[in-house]
């Protein structure tokens, strides 16, 4: 992607910060309710399944001020969230008004597809840090915020409010990317004192969504940690991961990588109404296949766990992935934090009105009255019996299928590898 048709952003992100003032951005021309296809092999180019290549043309629009989104909600073919509610941050919200002939319904019965759009995240940093007593990794990095899979339960949606947009529609039209994450990576990991971790790739928004194939972020970061000796985890949707490979099978050798494919359902239904830009099921665990053939370590998440929609899958989730390859599984019971309360009730009520009350019952009875709970140590789980019987079911099939085979990576092996400035240092002192 040339970024020379890109306005230069200032450096800093961050909500009505400098950056998002007055600025342009960067549309890729795709027909949003066309799919990836996963199988294609490395090289091939980005195509759209059953489409000419999808062109590199590109235009720079001017657009609205940071928290005026102008898109309309309802059902679009190809994106997942149903509306577009406002920010949090925003002082003042629009909502639609009917003056007594029909022209809402009018408008929201034949809508127009959305297309993707790219901003560019001029961050100084690409190493986030938590301290979060509940997560296994502390510290992670994402080439990108939003994400086009357009998951629609993604507990990542609120996020995209920091940045002035919607959780909703915004969330998986308007993405950011950071065309420099190499550079600024291969510098956090020379400064003195860095103490190597595993870094996480795909906990907030998919390293291999669509966008990847073209701008190639995700394999630009591998390349700067295979080089390093820095152990990476990888958690996605996508069969894209498979491009990825030799680098992959590379530092698997030495311990330094692992992956997890994130397996929702098994019915290919349901995954397009809940994630309709991510592979199928089937795909990914063909995924998981391949990655286990190539020596990768790889792993399953059911996650989210939904109850009374997909719950039901479980075991069959797990069998399925023992089956392919996998040594290791875990899931997540579904939280609705922030903005992802309204997106997710309206895309209930709009695909499962004749479940969707109870889908939202048994919710709160895992969350104690509630949608969504942030205490650590149950966010990831829930409370209360049908929380607890989740748990048990769990841990009972994945002793059945062994996915209890999960390996620490090895750290001991970081090593910055030499600059032309300190050969050249060496060079000279090997003189004297």
């Amino acid at each position: 992607m040339r970024d020379l048709e890109m306005q230069r952003a200032a450096p800093g992100l961050g909500y009505q910060s400098a950056p998002y003032q007055g600025r342009r951005e960067l549309v890729r021309e795709i027909e949003p309710h066309e799919t990836y296809d996963d199988d294609m092999p490395p090289g091939a180019g980005l195509r759209l399944r059953g489409t000419r290549p999808v062109r590199a043309a590109i235009s720079i629009p001017p657009v609205p001020s940071v928290g005026a989104s102008t898109v309309q909600a309802g059902v679009r073919k190809g994106r997942g969230a149903t509306v577009n509610p406002p920010n949090r941050f925003d002082a003042t919200a629009a909502t639609p008004f009917d003056d007594g002939w029909n022209t809402v319904a009018a408008d929201l019965a034949d809508l127009p597809p959305l297309a993707t759009t790219l901003i560019r995240d001029a961050s100084r940093s690409v190493i986030s840090y938590n301290q979060s007593p509940d997560i296994g990794f502390d510290r992670a990095i994402n080439p990108y915020r939003g994400c086009e899979h357009g998951c629609v339960y993604c507990f990542a949606r609120p996020s995209h409010a920091y940045l002035g947009y919607s959780p909703g529609l915004d969330f998986e039209t308007k993405l950011t990317f950071k065309p420099d994450v190499a550079e600024l990576l291969e510098k956090e990991l020379r400064k003195p004192g860095y103490v190597p971790r595993p870094i996480a790739l795909g906990t907030n928004t998919d390293p291999y969504q669509p966008v990847d194939r073209t701008l190639k972020l995700t394999r630009a970061v591998l390349e700067v940690l295979e080089r390093f000796n820095h152990p990476v985890t990888i958690v996605t949707k996508s069969a894209g991961v498979l491009r990825d490979a030799d680098i992959l099978h590379r530092m698997a050798e030495r311990n330094l990588a692992r992956v997890c494919l994130s397996v929702t359902t098994l019915d290919p239904v349901l995954a397009r109404r809940m994630e309709p830009r991510a592979a199928t099921p089937a795909r990914r665990l063909q995924a998981i296949e391949q990655l286990s053939r190539a020596g990768i370590p790889t792993g399953v998440m059911a996650a989210p766990m939904i109850p009374a929609l997909n719950d039901a899958e479980m075991e069959k989730i797990l069998e399925a992935a023992a089956r392919a390859g996998a040594r290791w599984g875990g899931y997540i019971l579904l939280r609705l934090p922030h903005e992802l309360k309204q997106i997710f009730e309206d895309w209930l009520n709009t695909h499962f009105p004749d479940r969707a009350r109870h889908v939202l019952e048994l919710i709160r009875d895992t969350r104690a009255g509630a949608l969504s709970d942030a205490k650590y140590g149950q966010r990831f789980s829930g409370t209360g019996p049908y929380a607890d019987l989740l748990a048990h079911r769990f841990h009972r099939a994945a002793r059945q299928w062994g996915l209890d085979n999960k390996e620490s990576l090895d750290c001991s092996q970081f090593m910055p590898p030499a600059t032309p400035d300190s050969l050249r240092a060496e060079t000279q002192l090997s003189l004297f």
